[in-house]
């Protein structure tokens, strides 16, 4: 038996297989599944000498048991193996855990919440990058967290501090529940709440559970910045986070307590303390992306730039050159008037929602894919409100129709796949003049592809495609 098993074999797990064989210890990677990818990287990985067993579940009967098992993100925390594990008292941690072991020397900016953490990470990344840090993004954007731990520990002598001026300055880490969940000691320098609404319920069980796991990275960090907007967490406001920096796009009367940024006259305001005096950062109108929620995303990450003492002329040039996130209202081109646009990390009712108030009227809405628990309301409104119709693919698809008719919209159609749901919706926006056709599911990719990039990948293909042959 190895002293470390890591149990998943996605680029967090490799990564972290690859961080524990550099640090010296025996390691072995395992995998329930088993594909041709899979069997690739195996093969790559038995070059590195990391042994790797797919379509295998770790056997915790031996007398040799492991020191360490290392779960990737996606492996739920409570499966059997994990749970005999913590009872036979094997130190049993989450790969965001392992990373942060390594780079505790560092300060981390950690951002979590459920939507809007996307953009928050990639803008806060690129105002600490133009600031001459080497800051990269990683957790569930960008490289895995244990990625930026080979590059900030080298080949360093165990026992020595490393530093050289390629060594990472800060680290700029999107966190979900789920790495949260799997992490012990994890206490960033500065925490960012975005939003808190119900999501992966199938995995937390209730909405408290979930809150409680958002609320443990907070606590650990020595500052906190919330989205003072949301719903959720301006109702828990101070009387759970007495000492934390609050934001408002609505200007200073809406600040909870009495430091925190906001938005005035087109501008991110800074208030650091009840006795300073406002500051003017950044205009509002330099940032490319739309929405409302967007302007809520850049408070967040230019709070996290002032406290960690970013001057504004790096923030100011950041924020105008921010192209915004892929598959987040990621405009991909242009036909007969009509703005073709990927919003498929929209995964859940509320995004959905909001990817949907961020864009023209009328539209053509694609929704639809592996449904998720959760209050549709606001999204249905919205619907009704915004489209002139919606194409519905995936398994959710004829659930999702039922909801429709049932608060009376009719202008809908199941098409199944998304190759039929880009074509007819060309058809769609012409016959309607719609100003956009809009791919925001509101719903899990898995019944039909690996993850919601290479679902908003094959949306891009498809729209281009599409769009060429319209032409021609």
């Amino acid at each position: 038996m190895p002293e470390a098993i890591v149990i998943g074999l996605g680029k967090s797990g490799v990564a972290a297989a690859r961080l524990l064989k550099q640090e010296g210890w025996e390691v072995e990677l395992s995998d329930s599944s088993t594909s041709p990818n899979l069997l690739e990287q195996q093969q790559e990985l038995a070059n590195e000498q990391i042994p790797v067993k797919l379509g295998h579940v770790p056997d915790l009967n031996n007398t040799h048991l492991p020191k360490l098992i290392v779960v990737s993100p996606g492996v739920p925390w409570d499966i059997p193996i994990l749970v005999k594990a913590r009872e036979l008292g094997i130190e049993t941690i989450g790969e965001m855990e392992l990373a942060w072991r390594y780079l505790q020397n560092i300060p981390w900016v950690a951002i979590t919440g459920t939507n809007g953490k996307t953009t928050t990470t990639a803008l806060t990344a690129a105002i600490f990058q133009a600031a001459g840090f080497n800051a990269p993004a990683c957790g569930n954007i960008g490289y895995a967290a244990c990625e930026v731990a080979l590059k900030g520990t080298g080949n360093r002598e165990q026992g020595t501090e490393y530093k050289t001026q390629n060594s990472v300055d800060w680290v700029i880490g999107e966190l979900s529940s789920y790495q949260i969940e799997s992490s012990v000691t994890l206490a960033p320098k500065i925490g960012i709440w975005t939003t808190f609404t119900p999501d992966h319920l199938a995995r937390h069980k209730t909405l408290e559970n979930y809150y409680n796991i958002k609320a443990k990275l907070l606590k650990n960090s020595q500052l906190q910045i919330f989205n003072g907007d949301d719903v959720y967490l301006n109702q828990v406001g101070l009387n759970h986070w007495t000492d934390a920096y609050w934001t408002s796009v609505k200007g200073a009367d809406y600040l909870i307590g009495e430091k925190g940024f906001y938005i005035e006259n087109g501008w991110v305001i800074e208030k650091l303390s009840a006795t300073s005096a406002p500051q003017q950062i950044v205009e509002v109108s330099d940032l490319r992306m739309v929405g409302e929620h967007n302007q809520q995303n850049l408070l967040m990450s230019v709070g996290a730039a002032r406290l960690a003492g970013i001057e504004i002329e790096a923030i100011t040039r950041a924020v105008r050159e921010f192209p915004g996130v892929p598959h987040r209202l990621e405009h991909i081109c242009t036909w007969e008037g009509i703005d073709f646009i990927n919003d498929s990390k929209a995964t859940n009712y509320d995004a959905a929602e909001v990817g949907l108030a961020s864009v023209k009227n009328p539209t053509i809405l694609i929704a639809g894919g592996e449904a998720k628990a959760g209050d549709d309301t606001g999204w249905l409104n919205k619907i009704k409100d915004k489209t002139a119709a919606v194409l519905l693919i995936g398994s959710a698809a004829n659930a999702f129709a039922q909801r429709l008719e049932q608060v009376g919209y009719s202008n809908y159609e199941i098409v199944e796949t998304m190759d039929k749901a880009v074509l007819k919706s060309a058809e769609l926006g012409k016959q309607y003049q719609a100003s956009v056709v809009l791919l925001s599911p509101a719903c899990a990719s898995f019944d039909q592809y690996p993850n919601f990039e290479v679902r908003g990948e094959h949306f891009r293909e498809l729209c281009l495609q599409c769009v060429h042959k319209m032409k021609e």
